[in-house]
């Protein structure tokens, strides 16, 4: 294909110049107003830039012949590297909005809306349409936005309950919490052991094997002291053991571990070493809602050798999107504990539930 940019003061003009030089069977691929000329950055005048195509081989009538590799040489005329590159960006461009245009709505009207909604918020596209289709098929009155909103989160939390696990807690003695770094494990542990004294009346004991921060030890023996509960620093697996057999006959140990980039497997490989996984044991994969989902799916693959049930989804007051969450329980088979959704304690943590994740889902649909 022979691409070349024209400049002319008028449209007529540049397409009396693409006639002339490419004929009649050119291709416009882009036009747009430019500045040039002047003196001294001054006196400008106003061109029309136009970017046309032509294929010797269509234009002829015959087929196009395979590529050949011609030792990587172009053709005559050829535009700079920098022209091609914005062709090739204009030509993805048009090639997206053609499917687009292509693409006929699924759905009537309102439930086409709630069905886009739902991929908005990342959701997996066939949950998204096996719900959009309950939807429409119970006819719900999308008109009435109010009632039907809360009928759409009740039918919406029936179906996550069938596919999502939302296991009881505190059903192990010794809890775990892993996850990468900057997710708020430390004070997810606070509020934990908060909620399981004050509204469940449990005998609670803290640990932490993260001796990487200084910051994360003091803050955990702050709150250790705020709430009057005892409180172990474990440097080693020896004395990691000896911590948990100290607090064998409390009600539930809560363990703080490093944060660490879990999306290297020798950081989980460490961590395996580090604690014992028997079967009085818990372990809760911390992650937050505001990272990609492909990276928190990456993180749980890292996983795979270290027994992990149970999720705790951090940081839901900053998020825009929750289909991640929904989606990687359900893939991973893996059950959703607790959301946090800020940074008090005891306060900015519930239980997971499919109605929580239902209307987090629905929260800005209308």
């Amino acid at each position: 294909m022979k691409i070349k940019k024209f400049i002319a003061p008028t449209m007529p003009e540049a397409m009396k110049k693409v006639r002339q030089e490419l004929g009649p069977d050119a291709v416009i691929l882009n036009s747009k107003n430019v500045k040039t000329g002047g003196f001294l950055g001054m006196f400008k005048k106003m061109n029309i830039e136009v970017i046309a195509a032509l294929d010797p081989a269509a234009s002829r009538g015959k087929v196009k012949e395979p590529y050949i590799n011609r030792k990587n040489r172009l053709p005559e005329n050829y535009p700079p590297a920098s022209d091609s590159d914005e062709v090739l960006k204009e030509l993805k461009h048009l090639k997206t909005l053609m499917k687009e245009q292509k693409q006929q709505p699924l759905f009537h009207d309102s439930c086409q809306k709630l069905y886009e909604h739902l991929l908005n918020q990342e959701l997996d596209k066939e949950l998204a349409h096996e719900f959009t289709t309950l939807v429409e098929g119970n006819q719900l009155s999308l008109n009435s936005m109010t009632s039907s909103k809360r009928d759409m989160v009740n039918m919406l939390s029936e179906k996550l309950g069938k596919t999502v696990q939302f296991p009881e807690l505190y059903s192990k003695q010794f809890v775990h919490l892993v996850g990468p770094t900057g997710v708020g494990k430390t004070t997810t542990i606070a509020k934990i052991a908060a909620d399981a004294m004050l509204n469940r009346d449990l005998n609670v004991a803290l640990i932490t094997i993260d001796t990487y921060r200084i910051a994360a030890i003091d803050q955990l023996r702050t709150y250790a002291k705020i709430l009057d509960i005892p409180f172990e620093v474990a440097y080693n697996f020896e004395e990691y053991i000896a911590a948990r057999e100290k607090f064998a006959k409390y009600d539930l140990i809560l363990v703080d571990t490093a944060g660490r980039n879990f999306k290297e497997i020798f950081h989980v490989q460490e961590l395996k070493e580090t604690m014992d996984f028997n079967q009085n044991t818990a372990t809760h994969l911390v992650l937050s809602l505001t990272s990609k989902e492909r990276d928190m799916k990456e993180i749980i693959r890292n996983f795979k050798e270290i027994p992990v049930y149970q999720l705790i989804f951090t940081k839901t007051d900053e998020a825009s999107v929750f289909g991640p969450a929904i989606n990687i329980a359900r893939q991973h088979e893996m059950g959703i504990a607790y959301l946090t959704n800020g940074q008090d304690v005891p306060d900015d943590i519930v239980k997971c539930t499919s109605n929580k994740l239902a209307s987090l889902l629905m929260e800005d649909f209308e």
